[in-house]
């Protein structure tokens, strides 16, 4: 039984290598460079660099009633 298991788990692991050499892959400074184009032309819209207004957070603290 665990003679066809493990051909089994050897078939699945040969077909996964197959999957993953056929996929076409990316230079990695071209990736970065990609990637660090995208940051720099979308730096304007990032909340984490320009800040959020206080009338548009949803996380602001709650005003509390004054008149309880």
């Amino acid at each position: 039984m665990s003679g066809s298991s493990s051909l089994a788990a050897m078939k699945k692991v040969v077909q996964q290598l197959r999957l993953e050499a056929g996929l076409n892959r990316m230079k990695v400074s071209q990736a970065a460079a990609e990637l660090k184009q995208f940051c720099l032309q979308n730096a304007q819209h990032d909340p984490l660099l320009t800040g959020v207004s206080s009338s548009t957070n949803p996380f602001r603290p709650q005003k509390v009633c004054s008149s309880l």
